[in-house]
């Protein structure tokens, strides 16, 4: 299911982008292409972020002051937005993953019909 979109087809729940993207950004610094093609690859090809989701995505969380944006220039020699985690930008990611957590085990539970 390569072409599933992580913004409408799945209909992940609101907040998803943010958390894979922060995610993304807690090994290195990277620009917008290289988070798309990481979430892609870290999914094993079954999401993928289309430009029109991850940007708007990316100023809000600058906007947050969950990342930071700097300029420099791409592995292919292009001058590119590096987008980094902030402290705050970690803190929410930490809180944000025990959220998620806890959400897929209780929908397991409702879906594999626990007591």
């Amino acid at each position: 299911m390569a072409d599933a979109s992580v913004d409408t087809r799945l209909g992940l729940l609101q907040g998803t982008l943010d958390l894979l993207i922060l995610r993304t950004l807690l090994d290195q610094p990277r620009h917008g292409w290289s988070i798309s093609e990481r979430i892609q690859q870290q999914s094993r090809d079954l999401l993928q972020v289309n430009q029109g989701s991850l940007y708007p995505a990316l100023h809000r969380l600058e906007h947050q002051s969950l990342v930071k944006a700097d300029w420099g220039i791409s592995e292919l020699g292009r001058r590119a937005r590096f987008y980094r985690l902030t402290a705050a930008g970690r803190r929410r990611l930490e809180s944000e993953t025990v959220n998620w957590r806890r959400l897929t085990a209780a929908i397991g539970w409702i879906l594999e019909g626990a007591q």
